[in-house]
């Protein structure tokens, strides 16, 4: 997704210290890696294969592929009854209608119900109909899900509707893991969702780990350099997936409230100590645009982005305090080098 992880080699003097053990899965339709420090891997394989087990876990929850899971059912009785399901998918969707209010619908929990008329593997040959748009959103609409909590149940008043957590479930599953994983006693890690990053502690010998992220328009350049403590960063971007007609670009990023992809920005970067809810600030902030985006941020707590416009122009919000690095190509050298 346009970050990058890097793990500077340890200096003669830190050769002792806990070495970094990575593994690699497919998981929630995105590849996954765990980064986590011990003397050997085997005495660390019993944390991997909890936090695994974890992700598994959340991905049958919020599954709505998966024909029972809890999802599944509160999208099979759309518009006819309310589904009673766990407390902790109550709070998944309760923390997610709230973002869905807070973006005015930019986030909408409810756009899984939006018609795949936006096609970005190669098949589309010209742009839909403006009708057929405005149409592809009829069942949208986050202010239609009700949740009742005395009795812990989920309703949607229409028929046609359905939830999604495509862009809040891998972060919600990299802070289950965090949390499982820290009061297991392990003091740092590093999960990386799809390219979606979450750090907890700091890396041996270090002061925090390094992150730099990619720039959306140049390959192998970096806009920014970010060092991170028990923090997120998060990016959506446009420069992955996308149609061109009549030179225009379009986005595989859709807004929920007009059917249309998203544009004005080539990428979205979140950093945030919640990883579930910079995964869904990204794609929030993406739809919203420069000046909304920039302006919801700023009124946030603890909460900083990184914006390149589609004039490759980067923005940053006004509490964002970046390292003086060099951008430039990578060049066997995995990162940018610092200004004398």
């Amino acid at each position: 997704m346009g970050c990058l992880l890097v793990l500077t080699l340890a200096s003669s003097k830190l050769l002792a210290q806990p070495k970094a053990f990575v593994q690699h899965r497919s998981k929630m339709g995105s590849a996954f890696s765990l980064t986590l420090y011990g003397t050997d891997e085997a005495s660390l394989q019993p944390h991997f294969a909890r936090a695994w087990a974890e992700i598994d876990r959340i991905e049958r929850l919020i599954s709505s592929w998966q024909a029972n899971s809890q999802t599944s059912k509160i999208n099979q009785q759309a518009g006819q009854k309310a589904v009673p399901v766990s407390k902790e998918l109550y709070d998944l969707i309760y923390r997610a209608l709230k973002v869905s209010r807070l973006t005015k619908g930019a986030f909408d929990i409810s756009y899984a119900a939006m018609d795949r008329i936006w096609k970005f593997d190669g098949s589309m040959t010209e742009l839909p109909p403006p009708e057929k748009i405005q149409a592809s959103i009829r069942h949208v609409g986050y202010a239609q899900v009700e949740l009742r909590p005395s009795d812990t149940t989920v309703f949607l008043k229409q028929s046609g509707m359905k939830i999604g957590f495509g862009a809040i479930g891998k972060g919600y599953a990299a802070n289950r893991v965090r949390d499982l994983l820290k009061k297991a006693g392990l003091a740092q890690g590093l999960i990386n969702a799809g390219g979606d990053l979450f750090c907890w502690g700091k890396p041996p010998g270090k002061k925090y780990w390094e992150i730099g992220l990619a720039h959306p328009a140049k390959p192998g350049q970096w806009i920014a350099w970010i060092p991170l403590r028990d923090q997120s960063v998060v990016t959506s971007g446009d420069y992955e997936r996308f149609v061109e007609f009549e030179g225009k670009q379009y986005a595989h990023i859709i807004d929920p409230r007009t059917g249309w992809p998203a544009s004005g920005l080539k990428s979205v970067s979140v950093i945030c100590p919640d990883a579930e809810l910079a995964d869904a600030l990204a794609t929030a902030v993406f739809v919203m645009g420069a000046q909304k985006g920039l302006a919801l941020v700023n009124q946030l707590k603890g909460i900083e982005c990184i914006l390149v416009n589609d004039q490759d122009q980067m923005l940053q919000s006004k509490g964002l305090v970046l390292p003086d690095f060099d951008a430039r190509p990578l060049d066997g050298a995995i990162f940018p080098e610092k200004k004398p």
